[in-house]
């Protein structure tokens, strides 16, 4: 029985948080595709259906939050999505919380967290 690498979509305009969450899930051994702002999130998210998303709140084109709808209405409504928020975002990321996303980091994001969260949904999904 081969075992598939949880995928994961990582939506995040700053360059090196990206690339840093990027390089930390790849080395915990998810398969990562990373998007540098809504549009390109939405784009990857119309091909392929990950195993759990993680969006920035605030983004060019479109935000965490029309990532997170767009996710739950027509993509899956099985998919985690866990938002990164910055500080003074706590009303946006209660909308989050309210539409369905499975949780939250405020940013900068501690890697150690992140991959704690991840892997937690994804015990409570296969338990």
């Amino acid at each position: 029985m081969t075992f598939k690498s949880p995928s994961i979509l990582i939506a995040e305009d700053e360059v090196l948080t990206l690339k840093m969450l990027t390089y930390r899930l790849q080395k915990e051994g998810f398969a990562v595709q990373s998007a540098s702002d809504g549009k390109q999130a939405l784009e990857l998210l119309s091909q392929s259906k990950p195993d759990i998303v993680l969006t920035d709140l605030i983004m060019p084109h479109h935000t965490g939050i029309e990532v997170l709808k767009y996710v739950k209405e027509q993509v899956s409504k099985e998919i985690p999505v866990l938002v990164l928020s910055g500080l003074g975002q706590e009303s946006t990321v209660t909308e989050a919380m309210n539409l369905g996303a499975a949780g939250y980091l405020e940013k900068p994001v501690n890697p150690n967290d992140l991959i704690h969260m991840i892997k937690k949904i994804f015990q409570e999904e296969y338990s």
